[in-house]
């Protein structure tokens, strides 16, 4: 995909269609840096911040019970019969 660079005061700058920001999850704020002659741009936010820690309570209070009984006997699909 080309994007034409606009002037933007004294600087330069790109336009985003809005179902690329959508994909990459931009919000408000982008991370950019330069890596071998490359723009790269990433979201700044963490979509899964805080998960870690979240587990960690949920196991300390016990709360990390498996709730699917089917996927902890297993399932009898393959055992019993059955036509396409």
């Amino acid at each position: 995909m080309k994007a034409t660079l606009i002037r933007i005061g004294n600087s330069r700058g790109i336009r985003l269609p809005k179902p690329v920001i959508e994909q990459c999850g931009f919000e408000t704020e982008v991370e950019m840096e330069v890596q071998n002659q490359a723009l790269v741009i990433r979201s700044s936010s963490q979509p899964r911040a805080g998960w870690a820690g979240a587990f960690s309570r949920m196991s300390e209070s016990g709360d990390d019970k498996l709730l699917d009984l089917a996927a902890e006997t297993g399932s009898t699909w393959d055992e019993e019969e059955w036509e396409w």
